[in-house]
């Protein structure tokens, strides 16, 4: 019986895992940068275009209590930013490998698509395993 310990050794070494931590790391790195670049230059760019105050700092009080809406804009720009990059440099490359795979794949010429059903079956097949309906050979 294996000890817990070197079970755990096992699962933390594994590849994906410690891509995954690598991964999230970067990403941390990435969040606090765009922050810092949403905070420090866009902010007061866009203040100076339109002439008003660091929009960070806008607030208003309602009985006492004071709602900073000018900070959610900033995380709000910040998401968006992030969400963009990420839709750009990962999501689109990744649709765009995967849609080149499946252009490669050539069809199977030994089975066919049953009209019913959709599934794989044999191309000289009288009847679809799946769902039994007639298939005209």
């Amino acid at each position: 019986m294996r000890s817990w310990g070197s079970e755990f050794k096992q699962f933390v070494l594994r590849g994906n895992v410690i891509d995954l931590a690598v991964g999230i790391v970067i990403g941390a790195a990435f969040v606090a940068l765009v922050q810092a670049a949403v905070e420090d230059l866009l902010t007061p760019l866009i203040a100076a275009i339109f002439g008003q105050p660091d929009f960070s700092r806008l607030s208003f009080e309602l009985r006492g209590s004071v709602f900073e809406y000018g900070h959610f804009l900033n995380a709000l720009l910040s998401f968006v930013i992030v969400a963009l990059v990420v839709f750009f440099f990962v999501v689109k490359p990744m649709n765009a490998l995967t849609s080149l795979a499946q252009r490669r794949e050539s069809p199977d010429p030994s089975t066919r698509k049953c009209p019913e059903c959709r599934s794989e079956i044999p191309i000289d097949a009288r009847r679809c395993a799946f769902c039994t309906s007639e298939v005209i050979v």
